[in-house]
């Protein structure tokens, strides 16, 4: 394939935004080359601006779970924008998607909307230290919670230390309160709450991780939190920006059967628009402002057009009973054919999967936290990336994201990608 105007794109774009990009993995740091510059889509595909035709394996990342310019969405925001694009002031439709989200996702009364999911993410920490008097948090290797300081934090030298800042501009102090722990490892989450009892506010954790690639919870790690939550008054938060509406109706609380004391959303709840959310019970909820002493606030949050995009969504997820049968027998089938093709091949490699979300990792150990996921084979896992482009098939151009798969897919999709896999597959 041929990207000439995408290179050219991308130049001009270095000269005006750092890194030619608003988002740092879309500079293809992790894989090497040259971004590719999007033109439209349409249902499991992408067009990009050399023309060429793109089978999508990341969906913005999540949101586009049934598909790129998704009818039901497209049109329910062109409705809403011949209304009026923002007013800061209430609407009827924020209502509307609050009562809808409310009655999908257990153990929640009230849902408060926002931005994106680092705002839901960092609201929801300040929520929980407001409710609880306490300021620390703890918070899991290679979890991904946005880029708010709170989250910024890489490993400090043992089990019970202090995190240490893992960018510049994020604050010792900031970093004195947050404490990291490994990803299914409940020995280490019970070390760091003796170390500093009656100190730690809350846990946040992606109870189905997706930044490191797809990696799931132990069998018993979700309720062991939720015990050692319960045992200790600390609050449990789950980040479900990329599993909340994905993997069920009511995320990986539904599925896994594992309440959380506050649940964040973002990416299928704003269909594509930039929305984020945070829900609780009443009791956690009632301390925000103006009900409450904790102040959180936004000019364009319950934006009307991101609200007719999220409204619109969950309506269709809601309505269809079968969705998300399908993309979990979709999303079995590919890691099969992806499986199969690799272990033909005699490939070193893993696949994780829960539901439509998957990794493969070029490595032959399983893989359950950071630290294994960063053992994978990135080499291997570059000339997998750019084989793949020259197929027509895109994935995420790092080894550290999870793909995610759409209901747009046809299985001739799938065969298409499991033939280019087949054919790379030689070559590694």
């Amino acid at each position: 394939m041929i990207y000439k105007r995408s290179s050219a794109l991308f130049a001009d774009a270095e000269r005006v935004i750092p890194g030619g990009v608003n988002s740092p993995v879309r500079a293809f740091k992790g894989v090497g080359g040259t971004p590719i510059f999007v033109k439209e889509a349409k249902g499991a595909y992408l067009y990009d601006e050399d023309g060429n035709r793109l089978i999508d394996y990341i969906n913005s990342w999540g949101p586009m779970i049934l598909g790129h310019a998704f009818e039901p969405v497209v049109n329910a925001v062109i409705e809403k924008a011949k209304k009026g694009t923002s007013f800061g002031m209430p609407t009827e439709i924020e209502t509307k998607i609050a009562e809808l989200a409310i009655s999908m996702v257990p153990n929640v009364d009230k849902i408060r909307f926002v931005n994106s999911g680092t705002e839901a993410c960092m609201s929801a920490v300040r929520l929980a230290r407001g409710y609880s008097g306490k300021d620390k948090i703890i918070k899991f290797a290679g979890c991904y919670h946005g880029h708010s300081d709170s989250f910024l934090i890489q490993a400090g030298s043992g089990a019970v230390t202090f995190g240490t800042p893992n960018s510049p501009g994020v604050t010792q102090g900031t970093a004195m309160d947050t404490l990291l722990a490994r990803y299914n490892d409940l020995d280490n989450v019970k070390e760091l709450i003796i170390a500093n009892q009656s100190e730690i506010a809350a846990i946040i954790i992606e109870p189905v991780a997706g930044n490191m690639g797809c990696i799931p919870p132990k069998d018993g790690f979700l309720n062991g939190l939720r015990d050692l939550c319960d045992e200790n008054d600390i609050l449990l938060i789950f980040d479900e920006v990329m599993t909340g509406f994905r993997l069920a109706k009511g995320g990986v609380q539904e599925l896994m059967g594992v309440d959380a004391d506050i649940v964040c959303f973002g990416k299928v709840i704003g269909g594509g628009l930039p929305v984020g959310a945070f829900a609780a019970r009443n009791e956690i909820m009632n301390h925000l402002a103006p009900l409450g002493p904790v102040y959180q606030a936004g000019t364009l949050s319950g934006n009307p057009l991101a609200m007719a995009a999220g409204l619109a969504m969950l309506t269709e997820l809601n309505q269809d009973n079968q969705v998300f049968k399908r993309l979990e027998e979709k999303t079995a089938y590919l890691q099969d054919g992806i499986a199969k093709a690799l272990n033909t091949n005699n490939v070193l490699h893993t696949i994780n999967r829960v539901g439509s979300m998957i990794s493969v990792h070029f490595d032959k150990d399983p893989v359950i936290d950071f630290e294994t996921a960063a053992k994978g084979n990135n080499e291997t896992f570059k000339t997998f990336f750019h084989g793949l482009l020259a197929e027509g098939v895109y994935i995420a151009p790092s080894a550290f994201e999870t793909w995610f798969i759409t209901d747009a897919l046809t299985y001739k999709d799938l065969d298409e990608t499991i033939a280019a896999i087949e054919k790379i597959a030689k070559t590694l």
